[in-house]
């Protein structure tokens, strides 16, 4: 298909109009330049972006931030500007064979390189069937259509192709072996994570400095780790050509640069832009997938055991994966971007994981983020030498809870046995691993509140809030087991034996055995027993063996810290 743009020359420059929408501290939306919108973010003046959508947050924050830090060294300059003038200036002298700005336009001649897109000087003649919509542009590709919708936003604005242009060729996977992922992934079927430390609800303009700051101090350290030359390397990768089957080599990059990983080209039609695209036979970056991932990027962590970056998992940031991402608890060499030393002292902060989960079939399972609080408190646990104490606080936790969802699940099959010990049943086994998910999905959302309370407690008072959560983690797994019965058996003997033998077996997993899977509670409930059998002055011994009270009760009666210690923070 031939190309007929309406305009042959640069047109929709990021330097000069007004393309980007954001809302400042205010809530009012403004329209600028991408020079208006960076002194805008260092004078912390953008409260968020209104048209970005979920998935593109990460990969357009990391844009911005390895934007300014490239410009910034190559002006040799330290402090961002605060003058959108100065701005301009700096990202025009990244581009000198290209003084008219065409580098910094969304659309260009296919020769001539345009914002993240390549030059093509033999022409885009043979290339894909135009592309109308920006979110069919896009890297993310769910499973099915109906999770998330494309070819939805027809009438879209210039941002909406900058947003999926940023997307695309900063965080796509290979797709069928014809179109090539990025470097900064595990491997084609990859995806790129982003963790890092921000200011608890702090503005963007926060978190770009902050990350702006670690990024430039990591830039000798990023060279000497991962082979870059320190000055003189390529950072825009977007400006060479791209027309033959040539990949660029890894150690001619700058510590900080953008890639562009397809070969993809917008131009200006009658009806609005569109885009056309065409196959990448090789990686735009020679030995990617050959280094898993392992580029020096800031917000990624490093799988010791693997040698390779951290994978989003399907099940996106458990509780269990974000503790060892927290407490660096032996597993993951941590993102520069969670240095805490960034950000004042007296300031509460939040861990923030980004990511999307791929299939390993060139689609995606979702786009995952988790914010977690540190509270003060917390992160002076993080930042001092009781780190390996928080470690194995949070590893107490997590072993209970998954002690406590196998005695749930283990009641579940009686349940469903009918009240016999039928767990080798398949269709048992998997209705009760259903029926145990929200005892999981409660304690996965509720966990680093909980965690963080057993920290603010002061000495002995954490074993009584450790207790207290025990306590109340019973609770909850019988609160589920107890919400299974509607769906055990119908018939009434049936019923009743089923459910009996359901709440004993839960009952006797809490209270003991050779080997109790809760010593804490078995303590408990016997010192419980022994308040109970042992008379005050005045009165005549018990003689009777009380009711086994049921968890329930128990938990009412468990110590309870000071009111202030358990705020959540």
């Amino acid at each position: 298909m031939p190309s007929s743009g309406v305009e042959m020359g640069p047109s929709l420059s990021l330097l000069d109009e007004p393309l980007i929408c954001w809302r400042d501290t205010q809530a009012a939306v403004q329209h600028g330049s991408l020079p208006e919108l960076l002194a805008a973010l260092a004078a912390n003046g953008v409260r968020d972006f209104p048209r970005l959508r979920p998935h593109q947050r990460h990969p357009w924050h990391a844009f911005l931030v390895q934007l300014a830090a490239i410009a910034l060294h190559h002006a040799g300059q330290d402090e961002p500007w605060t003058s959108d003038a100065d701005w301009r200036a700096a990202l025009l002298a990244l581009t000198p064979d290209d003084a008219d700005g065409a580098a910094w336009c969304l659309v260009a001649p296919p020769d001539r390189p345009a914002l993240l897109q390549a030059p093509v000087p033999r022409g885009i003649d043979g290339w894909d069937a135009e592309v109308h919509s920006p979110d069919r542009l896009d890297m993310i590709g769910t499973s099915k259509n109906h999770d998330l919708k494309r070819t939805r936003a027809m009438r879209a604005a210039p941002d909406d192709w900058l947003f999926a242009l940023v997307s695309l060729q900063t965080q796509a996977g290979s797709n069928s072996g014809s179109y090539k992922g990025i470097s900064r992934m595990n491997s084609g079927a990859g995806s790129r994570p982003g963790i890092g430390v921000m200011q608890k609800n702090g503005a963007p303009g926060q978190r770009w400095k902050a990350d702006l700051n670690t990024l430039q101090k990591s830039r000798e350290a990023i060279a000497e780790n991962y082979d870059f030359p320190l000055e003189d390397g390529l950072a825009l990768l977007w400006l060479p050509a791209w027309d033959d089957p040539v990949s660029i080599g890894f150690r001619t990059l700058d510590p900080f640069y953008i890639e562009v990983c397809r070969r993809v080209r917008l131009e200006m039609r009658e009806t609005g832009i569109c885009a056309r695209t065409t196959k990448t036979p090789v990686s735009r970056i020679e030995e990617g997938e050959a280094r898993k991932g392992r580029t020096g990027d800031l917000w990624t962590p490093i799988d010791k055991e693997g040698e390779k970056i951290m994978a989003v998992p399907k099940q996106g940031f458990r509780y269990e994966l974000v503790t060892k991402l927290l407490t660096l608890d032996g597993q993951y060499e941590p993102a520069p971007a969670q240095t805490l030393g960034c950000h004042d002292g007296s300031t509460a902060l939040e861990l923030i994981c980004q990511g999307i989960a791929p299939d390993g079939m060139s689609r995606t399972l979702g786009y995952h983020e988790r914010h977690v609080p540190i509270s003060l408190k917390l992160r002076h646990y993080l930042a001092g030498d009781q780190r390996p104490l928080l470690a194995r606080m949070a590893r107490r936790r997590i072993e209970a809870i998954a002690a406590m969802r196998k005695l749930l699940w283990t009641a579940l099959a009686v349940l469903f046995a009918n009240g016999e010990n039928d767990s080798g049943n398949d269709a048992v086994s998997n209705r009760a691993s259903r029926f145990a998910q929200p005892f999981e999905q409660q304690e996965d959302s509720r966990f680093f509140d909980d965690l963080t309370a057993h920290i603010e407690a002061e000495g002995e008072q954490q074993e009584a809030v450790y207790l207290h959560w025990l306590l109340g983690l019973a609770d909850r797994a019988q609160g589920v087991l107890e919400a299974a019965f509607d769906a055990g058996p119908r018939s009434a003997m049936q019923r009743y034996k089923a459910q009996a033998a359901a709440l004993s077996r839960f009952a006797s997993g809490l209270r003991g055995g050779k080997k109790p899977l809760f010593p804490e509670l078995v303590a408990h409930y016997a010192q419980q027993r022994n308040a109970r059998s042992t008379p005050t002055a005045g009165e005549a011994p018990c003689l009777t063996t009380p009711a086994t009270p049921q968890p329930k009760t128990m938990a009412q009666t468990a110590p309870k810290p000071p009111q202030q210690q358990l705020t959540l923070l």
